[in-house]
């Protein structure tokens, strides 16, 4: 199968003036937000502000009423040149662009631990076996889960479900990982794990959009945070300025209740 390389100054992600509404409820509104490559980006809101439909919308997993979404120069869901929404494969190709790593874990029961993280390459990709196994097998590896190559799901921990998760997203080489909340179903001792990997993957360049309540990470971690309001962007600005000096009431409130 043939991929896209794009050019190194594109950005990761590209969002334009991004809405989506459920019924009459306007969940996202004039979303604009670039995410350059390397750059890791800490989303942050109270419940019910649109981060998670953010996520689902930059890889069509929702598909936004208006505005564009470039993954690596690439329009997602559109395909421009014939004018058309994307069939089911054109889309499938794109969004194999975009690692998520979700908040419930999401993987299959009846697969090994390996063969969880083989399963994207060698049916998306079409890469062959003993090629994925290998791949499969560096990445456990950098995740901490070199010896668990053959258990199952159900016998692991949260922290090592989700370092399985990461390590799923890993393997289709994604210019981009999307976590949705990736400690919040985590018992308090698992979270350390996991948020260990994601910054060890940061300082390897790895560009990465993060939703998160880990304020600590966010400061420590990021390029950008981004504060979501009522499906509005209400605040962007560098960790230091943001967590320091906040433009807006609201975020200063909410970095008080957080604290």
């Amino acid at each position: 199968m043939s991929e896209y390389t794009s050019p190194a100054n594109v950005p990761a992600v590209s969002i334009k003036r991004m809405s989506k509404s459920f019924g009459d409820i306007e969940v996202l509104r004039d979303i604009d937000l670039v995410v350059n490559k390397g750059e890791v980006v800490s989303v942050l809101g109270s419940s019910g502000s649109g981060k998670s439909t953010m996520l689902r919308c930059i890889n069509w997993l929702e598909e936004p009423d208006r505005g564009t979404i470039h993954i690596a120069g690439q329009r997602i869901g559109i395909n421009e040149q014939a004018g058309r929404k994307m069939n089911n494969k054109e889309l499938a190709t794109l969004r194999a662009k975009t690692g998520m790593v979700f908040q419930g874990f999401n993987l299959w029961p009846h697969l090994s631990v390996i063969q969880n993280v083989m399963e994207a390459p060698i049916y998306v990709k079409g890469m062959p076996k003993e090629q994925a196994r290998v791949i499969a097998i560096e990445l456990l590896e950098k995740v901490g889960l070199a010896d668990k190559h053959d258990a199952f799901p159900f016998t692991l921990s949260g922290g090592q479900k989700q370092r399985v998760a990461i390590a799923r997203a890993l393997a289709m080489s994604p210019e981009v990982i999307l976590f949705d909340e990736p400690t919040s179903a985590l018992d308090p001792e698992r979270v350390g794990e996991v948020l260990t990997v994601m910054k060890n993957l940061s300082k390897e360049g790895y560009t990465m959009i993060v939703v998160t309540h880990e304020m600590e990470f966010a400061r420590a971690v990021s390029d950008q945070v981004v504060f979501l309001e009522k499906g509005l962007i209400i605040e962007k600005a560098p960790p230091a300025k943001f967590f320091s000096n906040p433009e807006t009431e609201r975020v200063r409130k909410f970095l008080e209740i957080s604290a």
